[in-house]
């Protein structure tokens, strides 16, 4: 059970480590964390903001595993590989630009 929580954490650097937007995405949600706790965000909107956070770094994380087996299995520069890494990295793109509007829902009513 141990070396399960090893390997998750290993894992978890490894994406860190190659992956730029997967540190962009845990630093904005470390600060808007830290903003929340300033603003006395209620329960509920903590909740929603950790799942906001986490929805959008679990997607990272997918369209890294896409990524890395696409390479894997793709040693050619391929339009079917492109097309595959391109739709992984909308998804993340959508997911983003959610949580940027779900940000904004939860924290322009805290300085109004």
């Amino acid at each position: 059970m141990l070396n399960s929580f090893k390997y998750a954490g290993r894992g978890f650097l490894d994406a860190l480590k190659s992956e730029a937007n997967l540190s962009i995405h845990l630093l904005f949600g470390t600060v808007a964390l830290i903003f929340a706790y300033f603003l006395e965000f209620t329960n509920s909107e903590f909740i929603i903001l950790i799942i906001t956070i986490t929805s959008v770094i679990t997607l990272e994380l997918i369209n890294t595993i896409i990524e890395k087996l696409v390479d894997m299995y793709s040693t050619k520069i391929s339009e079917k590989a492109r097309v595959i890494k391109d739709i992984s990295a909308a998804v993340v793109l959508i997911s983003s630009i959610v949580s940027i509007i779900i940000g904004a829902l939860l924290f322009i009513p805290k300085f109004t």
